[in-house]
């Protein structure tokens, strides 16, 4: 058996008018690719205040209104077929509340994106970005 476990990871999913705020991120994994702000949530912290502290600390964005969207599993192998990797990622909706994108922590850049942008970033994004985009652009709970 594997001494991989599955990881607890957010993604902060921002919604402002109708563009959505990606990274660009610096270390791996998906070094270089565009993605949602997030990272791995700390013992004894909430996925809503993982979301909210993940966004700010990477973007210098305030949200507000953290809401469940989705929860994916982002699972690799290596060479051998061995399980390499195993994120279990919680997608939460946030409400834009103050600030501008500043990359910072481990993102390279930070940029609000339309869909149409998004669609054409290709093999620039992250898996599965332009399904979560989708998913906060048209979510019913949103509150912008």
């Amino acid at each position: 058996m594997s001494g991989v476990r599955a990881i607890p990871a957010v993604l902060a999913l921002v919604v402002r008018a109708d563009a959505v705020l990606l990274v660009r991120r610096a270390n791996p994994p998906d070094q270089g690719l565009w993605g949602f702000p997030g990272g791995r949530m700390e013992r004894g912290e909430s996925h809503l205040a993982a979301a909210l502290r993940e966004l700010n600390e990477e973007t210098g964005i305030v949200a507000d209104a953290p809401r469940l969207i989705t929860v994916l599993d982002f699972i690799e192998h290596d060479g051998d077929g061995r399980l390499a990797h195993h994120f279990a990622m919680i997608a939460v909706l946030c409400r834009w509340r103050a600030g501008e994108a500043v990359a910072a922590d481990d993102a390279l850049e930070a940029r609000w994106f339309d869909m149409a942008q998004i669609l054409s970033l290709g093999r620039s994004a992250s898996a599965r970005v332009a399904y979560l985009a989708d998913l906060a652009l048209t979510s019913p709970e949103r509150a912008d």
